[in-house]
């Protein structure tokens, strides 16, 4: 079977690289670059010379809700002819292969990428063999090569493993999402009214205590500890919470005398 990949997705905001599995060896490989590649959005996969042909039943087991993936792919018996009508292609390879191209980390080359895509541009990235990766022989078809800055002494990674940090970066760059966000379980943040009556809660209970001693220092104490919950990213639950417990130590004094 061959074909050819279109690059049109809308769902997931156009169109985006075609990912090429070169010669892969198992199909649990396959199927698990494929997973890694519909968790950030890619749908376009293609095989240069699988090993066990196609299909693959075990490409199709290990893919599992990614099988769309699997449904629409194209397969070529060369790399020359899966690429044949790219615009632009990558290599990926953890080594230098002692050819002058140009190397971009994983962000860089999603970032071109997408800059070409923009202009009507198609891409690709090739992807290596699980035993030894991309023979220079694919790498000299690709334009530039995408190298993962990995551990020198280690710098093998699986198939699936470099599917996905190219589909990560390409994933990042397309969506906005906050490096810090708070999760808020049922609850929202406590308005300044509602911190202000937790303060004057404790302030209330502390002065009832005797914690506010000597009376030189007590409104320093004071101005401290609303400061300190200013600071506080107190929800409405945290506020309630707080009132619970200084009532409780009301009545556990009372109990007590």
């Amino acid at each position: 079977m061959s074909g050819t990949d279109h690059q049109e997705m809308p769902d997931w905001g156009g169109p985006q690289p075609v990912m090429v599995l070169v010669e892969p060896q198992m199909g649990e490989n396959i199927g698990s670059a494929a997973r890694a590649m519909w968790n950030f959005g890619l749908e376009h996969m293609r095989l240069a010379n699988p090993r066990d042909g196609w299909p693959n039943s075990k490409a199709t087991a290990t893919a599992s809700g990614a099988s769309r993936v699997l449904d629409h792919l194209g397969v070529f018996p060369t790399t020359a002819e899966a690429i044949g009508d790219l615009d632009y292609t990558f290599a990926t390879t953890a080594r230098s292969r002692d050819l002058t191209k140009p190397v971009m980390t994983p962000e860089r080359a999603m970032e071109h990428s997408r800059a070409l895509i923009a202009e009507g541009k198609r891409v690709g990235v090739l992807f290596g063999p699980e035993r030894a990766g991309l023979e220079n022989k694919d790498i000299v078809q690709a334009n530039a090569i995408i190298s993962v800055p990995v551990n020198p002494g280690f710098a093998s990674l699986n198939l699936a493993q470099c599917v996905l940090l190219v589909a990560y970066e390409w994933r990042r760059q397309n969506v906005e999402v906050p490096a810090e966000v708070v999760e808020l379980a049922s609850t929202e943040f406590a308005s300044t009214v509602e911190v202000e009556k937790l303060n004057e809660h404790f302030v209330d209970r502390l002065e009832t205590a005797g914690f506010f001693f000597p009376d030189h220092k007590a409104e320093g104490m004071k101005l401290n500890l609303r400061n300190m919950l200013s600071r506080m990213p107190l929800t409405q639950a945290d506020v309630q919470i707080f009132h619970g417990m200084l009532r409780q130590f009301v009545r556990w004094k009372e109990r007590g005398e």
